[in-house]
């Protein structure tokens, strides 16, 4: 039987009801999860690493940081197959986006959590982590990096996003759809993650803002970043990639100063794209000197940009990192 590493870093996968606080809060360990579910164990021979029980908003960049660490060491154990990380919904994408820029095995890892306690009907961590484990013991799974797997759907990191606040099926693949489900007799591979853009790096820049655009947005924010110590700023931006006449001056004043500015959307399909000519536009704000973040979500831009700038400051070299990586 194969050796599958399971980090298990908290979430709703690890949360119970609690009565003295009338909500959910951690309770479980990796450890209690395969206890309440012993056929997981039929799967794979399971190796528990307890990381910590972290809800999503807990899993700040160096905690990311240090479970990619982990994964890079653990890996290059001939014994090991693959692994599966557990993680909090709420900053799943962000984790697992981390994980994948600095994977550098051929192994496979999956990110799965949950989206009910097991205090609740229904509840969905052991399915999920059943899933998980199938996947990456997939032999298409090999060299295909990280992938998020819940409700039985296989996606890769670079391009899986929360959707929906509750729903099981909240992980969606919005640009490109995902890359294939976890059947009972099979985990089929629809189609293959072409295009990986690793960044080799042995930092990331902390100190990089996001800031979203909205009807009147005005350049205070901008000039807040810039002006507080920020090494880099993405911006969240409307449509094709577009700002408010407003917000010009300020990214202007950003680029000058030498921080790379990178513009995503807050649509949750399509590509930021240079399409457009007026004030503000993408065309505009790239003849400027704007990152164009492509397909990228401002979350996943920013973890990018922040592993991009741990490994140059060199403008030429930013913009080939963040739009290689951004298709």
């Amino acid at each position: 039987m194969e050796k599958v590493l399971l980090v298990f870093t908290g979430g709703t996968i690890g949360m119970r009801f609690d009565p003295l606080t009338g909500a959910s809060v951690p309770a479980l360990s990796g450890a209690d999860l395969l206890q309440h579910d012993p056929q997981l164990q039929r799967l794979a021979n399971l190796e528990v690493l307890e990381f910590g029980s972290y809800p999503g908003p807990h899993m700040h960049l160096d905690r990311m940081w240090a479970v990619s660490e982990i994964l890079r060491r653990e890996l290059s154990r001939p014994d090991l197959a693959g692994a599966v990380v557990t993680h909090g919904t709420d900053t799943l994408e962000e984790t697992a986006y981390l994980l994948d820029l600095r994977h550098q095995s051929s192994k496979p890892v999956a990110v799965v959590g949950a989206m009910r306690t097991i205090s609740e009907p229904g509840f969905d961590g052991p399915a999920n982590l059943s899933a998980a484990i199938r996947a990456v013991l997939s032999p298409e799974a090999r060299g295909q990096g990280v992938f998020v797997v819940l409700n039985q759907t296989v996606h890769a990191a670079s391009e899986a996003t929360k959707t929906d606040t509750q729903q099981l099926e909240t992980f969606q693949s919005p640009v490109f759809g995902p890359l294939g489900m976890v059947d009972v007799d099979r985990v089929i591979f629809g189609r293959r993650l072409l295009h990986r853009y690793p960044i080799e790096t042995g930092r990331f820049e902390p100190r990089v803002d996001l800031i979203v655009m909205y009807s009147g947005a005005g350049p205070r924010f901008i000039d807040f970043a810039r002006e507080s110590g920020a090494r880099g700023i993405v911006i969240e931006g409307t449509g094709r990639g577009n700002v408010t006449p407003e917000a010009v001056p300020a990214i202007q004043r950003a680029l000058d100063a030498g921080l790379p500015v990178v513009i995503a959307t807050r649509c949750a399909h399509g590509r930021v794209l240079d399409t457009y000519g007026y004030e503000g536009s993408g065309h505009d704000l790239r003849t400027r000197g704007v990152i164009l973040a492509g397909s990228l979500n401002a979350a996943k831009a920013r973890i990018r940009l922040m592993l991009a700038l741990g490994l140059t400051q060199d403008p030429a070299e930013l913009r080939e990192l963040m739009e290689c990586g951004a298709y």
